[in-house]
């Protein structure tokens, strides 16, 4: 995907799935102390005790600055800790620090999940670092509430919190996912699942429940529906990283990989009459006014996914009038085209592959008419099925 989500995050506190944990790699000559307490705080973080492994890791980060992995682990503790501080000024600089942090366990060699994603979550809070979940006062204040409990891992008091937010504002998102993830962490399986559907009733078009779902279903075993819940949630936000990170961790546990579906365009050369139609169709958009009339809205031209979708629907019906001889000298993008073409589905390539800003402006009106086009496209094209299935 070409750009990031613009949608602020939803989540911040239950950030780490089944493939986020850390590793807190101990620095040279690490004295005997510090490999106690190391340890101690790295079991801390993969049983979900952060509140816990917090004063330990702001122990190790003081002992080895420089190590990466302590730095993002603390930086993931600090997030969890914002949530339990009862004033939204305290819990912002909380999250501040928590991304200073991140920017230099980034510079000093940490590229792990956990450290992408929670940048990417990080970087879009506002300068105070505060995050709300309601204009409700009422709301608001059961949501916090709710995420207090759940960091001190009270889950009962939690569900309680969530359950009242979700009376009073029974839209909520955040309060149906909060639900279904804290029954999650109580391995109330069915129940978690049944409350992360009616997240995604409540807003199909947020890619959050979608993936935790999908975490919970590939800890279970069953890597279909798994599958299935990252390709809706890959439609929900194409352009959210996070998706693709999970997509492809999805894919390395099943000894598979997400494919790179790319029609690549030549310059100027050898195939130059196969293409001569695309050029044509893209040079009508910008010089005839063709642009300005199909979106007479907007005041400037830019890259859209009907300009290009018509010219590489034209470059694939000139490639069906050549002969086999042309065709296979034509190579294997250009079979991929015909592919494409003959499914119906190259508007759905041009938005995930060629997803710049221009075409991405139009990712949501396609979405709207055509879900099951782009879940097809996914499905066939770009996420293969678990070559191998596991128990886990």
């Amino acid at each position: 995907m070409r750009r990031p989500a613009g949608r602020p995050s939803w989540i911040l506190l239950y950030l780490v799935g089944l493939w986020t944990a850390p590793v807190l790699v101990a620095q040279p000559m690490p004295t005997v102390p510090d490999q106690a307490k190391r340890q101690e705080a790295a079991n801390l973080f993969q049983e979900g005790k952060r509140l816990e492994a917090l004063p330990l890791l702001e122990d190790l980060a003081t002992a080895e600055p420089k190590n990466p992995n302590v730095l993002v682990a603390l930086a993931a503790c600090l997030v969890e800790h914002a949530a339990t501080l009862p004033d939204y000024q305290g819990g912002g600089k909380e999250r501040l620090r928590a991304r200073e942090l991140l920017d230099r366990g980034w510079e000093l060699g940490d590229r792990s999940t956990l450290a992408m994603n929670l940048s990417q979550l990080l970087k879009q809070l506002p300068e105070s670092g505060a995050i709300h979940f309601s204009a409700d006062s009422q709301v608001e204040q059961a949501m916090r509430a709710g995420e207090t409990a759940f960091s001190r891992r009270d889950f009962a008091e939690a569900l309680r919190h969530y359950s009242k937010a979700l009376e009073l504002e029974p839209g909520n998102y955040s309060a149906a996912l909060f639900i279904g993830n804290t029954y999650d962490r109580q391995n109330e399986l069915a129940k978690a699942a049944e409350w992360y559907e009616r997240a995604i009733q409540l807003d199909p078009n947020i890619e959050t429940a979608y993936r935790y779902y999908a975490d919970m279903l590939a800890k279970q075993g069953d890597w279909r529906k798994s599958r299935a819940m990252l390709i809706h949630a890959a439609v929900a936000e194409p352009y959210n990283r996070i998706v693709w990170r999970e997509l492809k961790a999805w894919a390395a546990l099943n000894n598979t990989r997400i494919n790179e579906v790319l029609v690549g365009v030549p310059a100027e050369g050898d195939a130059a009459a196969i293409w001569r139609p695309y050029r044509e169709v893209r040079l009508r958009w910008q010089k005839d006014d063709v642009f300005k009339k199909r979106f007479a809205k907007e005041s400037e031209y830019r890259h859209s996914l009907p300009e290009e979708a018509e010219a590489l629907t034209a470059a694939a019906e000139n490639l069906e009038k050549l002969g086999s001889a042309e065709k296979l000298a034509a190579g294997h993008a250009l079979d991929l085209l015909l592919q494409l073409h003959k499914a119906g589905l190259i508007e759905a390539y041009v938005l995930f592959s060629l997803g710049d800003a221009g075409i991405a402006h139009d990712y949501e009106g396609f979405r709207a008419a055509n879900r099951n086009r782009l879940e097809d496209y996914l499905e066939r094209f770009v996420v293969p099925a678990a070559s191998v299935q596991k128990a886990r």
